[in-house]
Formats: C-alpha cells, structure tokens, sequence
C-alpha cells in the first residue's frame, strides 16, 4: 500500500487500524516481499512505535492508545455507578482488557473515584473466607447499599480451570474472570440469603475501537517522528518509546522478552488502593 501525503491524511482522527491487523504471524519471506524488497540486497530499516492499548511494553512509560482506552473505560464504569446505585443492593461489575497487565483496570479505577473492589492480574486474591471478596461485598452492600467492582480480564486465572487452548499467535485462551465474577457473586448472596442485583458490563472491544484523544493523538505523532528520524540515521531493529519521561531509542529484542506488569509494590497501586478502600483479600 503506497503510504502518500493524501492516502494518510487524516489518518490520525481514525480509529482502529489503517493497515488491518490480524492473529497469527506472517512468514518473514512473505513480509520482506511485501515491502518490495525481493532483491534482498536492498537495505532496509526496522523501526517500530509501541501501540497497545494495555500499556505493556517493557521499559515504556507509557504506549499510545492507552489514555484513550482509560477514557473509554470510564464511561463503563460510571454506567455500572449509575445501575448499582439506582438498584436496592446494586453490585456494578466491570470487566476490562489487560491479559497480563492491569494498568487499564488500575489507572480507570483510580481516575473515576467510583470503584469500592479492583482485582487485577498482578495482586493475587481470594473470593471466599473471612478476608474474601465477597465479604467485602456483605460489608459494602450493608455500609453504604450498592458497590462497584472493576476486575481486568486476566485476573483471577489461578481459581479457575484451565483449557490451555491457545490462539493463532500463540497466546493461552484465558478462562472469563468477568462472567465466573458475576455468577459467583449471585451465588454466594442467594446462598447467605441476602438480594443483591448484580450489573455485569463488559465492553470489550468499546475501548479501544475509538477515535485518539488529544493526549494520545500528540504521543503518536512524536513517536511516528522519532521513529523516521531514527530510520534516517540509519537505525534499524529498534522502536521509538518515553523512558523514564525522555523520548529514547530502545532494541526491539529487549523490549519483547516480557510484559511490563503492575508493580503490587509501587505508589499508583497504593493511590489506587487508598481510592477503593479496599482491603488485603488474603
């Protein structure tokens, strides 16, 4: 595809993919052919731009598509306020992307002020027992009348079963934490007698099918920037990225080894702590 000053035009004020995207990976001969390099003696430069939505990539303060997504999610989140605190006993479920990394989850919880329970990948927790989840829910329900609840879709994994089934690129098809979460929780209140109406929203794909906001619109633009500037200087297998609050040049091969995770440790999932009230479900 002939990417010309008038085919991208604009491109910026789209959502989605401009090029498609799919699972599963291309053969390398394929992909070098179709960037017309058949020759093979023709030199050319491998830069990337870091874009997920769920803002893991090692190393990297921050991906773009990640700001829109938190935005997005809040409006999920404040429809779920809406439902649970209009109900008698209302319970708002919120499930949110993040396979391995809960900064989605995390940073949405935080910034709309309206989550009482945030489970994400990264912090283990128990749903039953004395220090559980759903007694949390009992003493919610009991302390102020509805609850909201945000869990990131990987979190949970080690309480239910397995499949260990995979997708056309490799990675394990995840058990849904949201849809166990919500049936756990009618469950166990019809069990204690106690009626509690549970609003389950998942918007999946919502999130990240949107237009830019300003925030992300700018980090792309800069990053698309440094990333020909570094293509020019002769660079190649490296990706343009904010490390530690300066635009850098880092080697792809380092920032794929793993996910960058939430640190359990670190002073945002405190202040996201600190937000819920939320105690240690241990």
């Amino acid at each position: 595809m002939p990417l010309s000053r008038k085919v991208v035009e604009n491109i910026n004020l789209s959502g989605g993919s401009f090029l498609g995207v799919s699972r599963g990976g291309a053969k390398t001969s394929e992909i070098v052919d179709s960037i017309q390099c058949r020759k093979r003696k023709l030199k050319v430069s491998v830069v990337a731009v870091p874009k997920t939505i769920d803002n893991d990539i090692l190393f990297m303060d921050k991906t773009f598509g990640f700001d829109t997504a938190v935005e997005e999610a809040q409006r999920a989140i404040n429809s779920a306020y809406i439902e649970a605190r209009s109900a008698y006993h209302g319970i708002g479920l919120v499930k949110l992307m993040g396979r391995s990394s809960g900064f989605i989850a995390m940073q949405a919880s935080l910034s709309s002020g309206q989550i009482d329970v945030c489970l994400i990948p990264e912090v283990s927790f128990t749903l039953d027992g004395e220090h559980g989840v759903m007694r949390h829910l009992e003493h919610l329900l009991e302390k102020k009348g509805f609850c909201v609840v945000c869990v990131a879709e990987g979190a949970g994994q080690d309480l239910l079963q397995k499949s260990n089934a995979t997708d056309a690129s490799g990675n394990v098809i995840l058990s849904d934490f949201g849809v166990h979460m919500q049936q756990k929780i009618k469950s166990h209140f019809k069990d204690i007698g106690v009626p509690a109406d549970v609003k389950y929203i998942d918007p999946t794909y919502m999130v990240r099918a949107c237009r830019a906001n300003a925030s992300d619109a700018i980090l792309c633009t800069v990053l698309g920037q440094n990333a020909v500037h570094g293509a020019f200087a002769g660079f190649s297998g490296i990706t343009s990225g904010i490390c530690n609050t300066h635009y850098a040049f880092l080697p792809i091969t380092e920032v794929i080894t793993k996910p960058k995770r939430v640190n359990p440790n670190s002073r945002m999932w405190h202040r996201c702590l600190t937000s819920t009230g939320q105690p240690d479900f241990h």
